[in-house]
């Protein structure tokens, strides 16, 4: 039997990131789950996984905490003997502000969250990937968002900022490890029907702003999933360093 690939999801407890890593699992991954403080969201995405024929490992940390990043990859290592794929997919999102709004605790919050710790989880995959290190290549894909091309003015400029930082930091990535057998590529959402509008204090967002989406509706967290999946199989061999919108054409 083909041994199953692997894969480590962060923010998998819920949203994109749940819906990536049950399908990773239909696909034939096993499945490294890694959430914040949501265990109960992230033992229930392990059984699925595990119904599905994959094997789970539940990985808690905070993308905060560098610390943690390692070892939540010291952990994987010790249940898996390699690692196939990363999706980055951990984030926040704030309460809509304006610039002139903003603290700086927020700021840091936000860039800590959304760049800096999935830089440093990038960082960790490719000490295991890269053929420099020794590795037999892989695929790493990051969450983006549509915001990083609208700027969304008037509602979380930061958080826009922060998922442009993560288009430019896939690029960049991705040229660097083209030759080390790693792919690249990030995906960018636009309004999709998951738990972090109302984490940002927006419940319902989707809905109501649905009249700005060409196609009229929000998308599903199984739609954004249904792109990654692609991104990390061979189908997608010669695609790196892109960034694909699943945005109902906004």
């Amino acid at each position: 039997m083909t041994q199953r690939k692997t894969l480590l999801v962060t923010g998998a407890s819920s949203g994109i990131g749940a819906a990536v890593a049950k399908m990773a699992a239909r696909d034939g991954w096993d499945i490294g789950i890694g959430y914040h403080s949501d265990r109960a969201g992230a033992e229930t995405v392990a059984h699925a996984v595990t119904d599905a024929g994959g094997k789970a490992l539940l990985l808690p940390a905070d993308m905060r905490q560098p610390d943690q990043i390692t070892a939540m990859f010291q952990r994987f290592d010790a249940e898996f003997d390699r690692l196939d794929g990363l999706v980055n997919n951990a984030g926040i999102v704030d309460q809509s502000q304006r610039v002139d709004e903003m603290s700086p605790d927020r700021l840091t919050r936000m860039f800590e969250t959304n760049v800096v710790g999935p830089m440093l989880c990038a960082k960790e995959a490719v000490l295991r990937m890269a053929h420099r290190h020794g590795g037999a290549g892989g695929v790493i894909v990051n969450m983006s968002s549509v915001a990083a091309r609208l700027g969304s003015g008037g509602q979380y400029v930061d958080y826009a900022a922060s998922k442009a930082a993560i288009d430019c930091f896939t690029k960049g990535l991705a040229q660097e490890n083209a030759d080390q057998g790693i792919r690249v590529n990030s995906i960018r959402p636009g309004i999709i029907e998951t738990p972090i509008h109302a984490k940002g204090g927006q419940p319902g967002r989707e809905a109501e702003l649905a009249h700005l989406i060409p196609m009229q509706r929000p998308g599903s967290a199984e739609e954004v999933a249904e792109a990654v999946l692609w991104l990390l199989s061979d189908r997608a061999s010669y695609v790196t360093g892109s960034m694909i919108d699943v945005s109902g054409g906004r």
